[in-house]
């Protein structure tokens, strides 16, 4: 019994061994404190969580992110534009962190994650799935009955928390600490809002006997240059009543008449809906000079109403790239944001254009690095509105000196005497402003400038040249050059000159030598005879019978045929013996 008690026991050991190894290995997580949060725009809020990690690591970097636009490319708040000065991060020694976001948007509705790095190799962690934020704001709807009319503060998600809801009547508390909702049993005119935390709904008029009223669709509407809107609203009036006449107008300013906007105005508007409950003004080829308060009116066959309280405010904008910085150098990170003059509704998705190519979609550009291949043209659009693209805007990065080379002109062998010159090339932005020449193991400079030229070369020029381009980003030395000096080379002319003067002397001596040769011995003589006479059939010419083969011409071969003791005086020219070195003389 002990045995088994003692082996079950074991059992139970080895498994809850086991389970804490696995544990140990997988000991991240991110715990928040909610996961859904609705609250009011222009209020602030608070993002919570606590995270885990194994004891042996150390956290080096904790942030909150919305936005990733690629592997490891997360958006800190804190760097993000949307959220420029409005975010605060708060941590505590138990591995706590808050997020704190003030003046809240419509458009910060998003899902916000928190991620931590730690110092060792792979040590990261997002938390999943994250907080959801709705921000929304507050809107009065007035419900109407033949007994009371019902004021109901409204909004697009539950607000976190029950909070309590505060009724003003002309700026006045009426009802405090209530429920959203309020209601009018007696006859007024008077104009009645609602509160949470200090954040008040637009105000609307009840004329309680009446019971004439309008609603509109939305208070504000932001939307694009260029683009169409649809401004509408529902309205009720007493039964009995049949209505004969509406009419959307637009306040002017304070002491102008209201606008009328009829059907057809200016080519662009256009009525829609039942004319009896609802009615929509379509308003096409926005402009911004169309920014303004639109309001609604009609007319029953019994009686003339107008409504005193708030229409609905209409902002036209246009898009514009804004570069955060506007100055950026190769290797910092830049933010390119789609900007308007007021926020756009439905968290719109951006289309992002280079030099007029689509590049991405998304709410902000980052590039983290940038380098210079990001200079070009940007601009972007709203998706859905590609064809109403902003301007472009320019950027601009700067770096120092790269691909930086030398070359040498002329190209080819290098000889003493004569002159070369090196040039630097260098890519950078700005431009290079100066350029540095150096000998390789020469200490001072050579020269300075993008050209570096040497005249009347010597022998101890030789050697390995190399520059360097500096601007205000930077430098970078170009690889060395080597620079080989030949000899001084011979010229061209000189050496012909040479070999022809060489050529004249000798046909001028051959003939000298050749009479020399005849004039010194019987034997050569004799022996040369029998080479006087060529055979005539033979294309074989002998040295001294260089003008004709006709026998009349060798004179050396008659003299040797005569029989005459008497050796005949030869006669010669000047031009025979004029260069030779010794004197013509009688062969005696």
């Amino acid at each position: 019994m002990v045995l088994r008690t003692a082996g079950g026991r074991l059992s139970l050991v080895v498994f809850l061994w086991s389970v804490a190894v696995v544990l140990g290995q997988n000991g991240w997580s991110v715990t928040y404190t909610k996961k859904s949060i609705c609250t009011l725009k222009g209020s602030t809020v608070d993002l919570s969580c606590s995270y885990t990690y194994p004891s042996w690591h150390k956290v080096t970097t904790t942030f909150w992110f919305t936005k990733k636009y690629a592997v490891e490319n997360y958006v800190n708040l804190r760097n993000d534009p949307d959220y420029k000065g409005r975010v605060m991060y708060h941590s505590d020694k138990m591995n706590g962190h808050t997020l704190t976001i003030t003046d809240l948007r419509e458009s910060d509705s998003a899902t916000y994650k928190f991620r931590f790095i730690t110092d060792q190799t792979g040590g990261k962690h997002t938390g999943d799935p994250g907080v959801t934020l709705s921000v929304t704001d507050l809107q009065v709807k007035v419900t109407t009955t033949w007994w009371s009319t019902t004021l109901t503060c409204s909004t697009t998600c539950t607000l976190t928390g029950n909070p309590a809801y505060t009724w003003y009547r002309n700026s006045k508390i009426v009802q405090g600490a209530s429920s959203p909702s309020y209601s009018v049993y007696f006859q007024t005119e008077d104009s009645f809002y609602c509160a949470v935390k200090g954040i008040n709904s637009p105000a609307v008029s009840v004329e309680g006997h009446s019971y004439f009223h309008v609603t509109y669709t939305h208070q504000r509407i932001c939307t694009l240059n260029g683009s169409s809107v649809d401004i509408s609203c529902s309205y009720t009036y007493p039964s009995g009543h049949t209505v004969s006449e509406t009419i959307w107008y637009t306040k002017g300013k304070l002491n102008e008449a209201p606008q009328i906007l009829s059907p057809g105005y200016g080519g662009r508007v256009v009525y829609l809906g039942n004319m009896q409950s609802d009615s929509i003004l379509r308003i096409t080829d926005l402009r911004e000079e169309d920014s303004a308060e639109y309001k609604f009116r009609f007319r029953t066959d019994q009686t003339t109403w107008e409504p005193t309280f708030p229409g609905t405010t209409l902002t036209v904008t246009g898009l514009q790239v804004k570069l955060t910085p506007a100055t950026v150098t190769e290797g910092q990170k830049v933010t390119l944001t789609c900007s308007t003059t007021c926020t756009l509704g439905d968290n719109p998705t951006y289309v992002w254009y280079k030099n007029g190519h689509v590049t991405t979609k998304s709410t902000s550009l980052f590039l983290n690095p940038v380098s210079s291949e990001d200079t070009g043209r940007y601009s972007c659009s709203v998706e859905g509105h590609e064809d109403l693209p902003s301007d472009e805007e320019t950027l601009t990065v700067t770096y120092g000196p790269k691909n930086t080379s030398v070359s040498v002109s002329p190209s080819g062998e290098i000889v003493e005497g004569s002159s070369v010159t090196l040039t630097c090339s260098s890519d950078a932005n700005p431009p290079v402003d100066k350029y540095t020449w150096y000998k390789k193991n020469v200490t001072s400079p050579k020269a300075s400038g993008q050209s570096y030229s040497i005249t009347n070369i010597i022998s101890e020029d030789r050697g390995e040249y190399y520059c360097e381009a500096q601007n205000g980003r930077g430098s970078m030395n170009s690889t060395a050059l080597m620079i080989i000096v030949a000899g001084k080379q011979t010229s061209v002319l000189t050496a012909a000159v040479g070999i022809t003067v060489f050529i004249l002397v000798l046909i001028l001596f051959l003939p000298c030598f050749m009479w020399f040769r005849r004039s010194t011995g019987g034997s050569d003589v004799t022996a040369d005879t029998q080479s006087a006479h060529p055979d005539p059939n033979s294309d074989t010419y002998t040295a001294l019978n260089m003008k004709t083969r006709s026998p009349e011409y060798d004179t050396l071969a008659n003299v040797r045929d005569s029989s005459s003791d008497t050796v005949p005086q030869i006669d010669a020219e000047p031009s025979d013996y004029e260069n030779c070195r010794e004197p013509p003389h009688n062969l005696d």
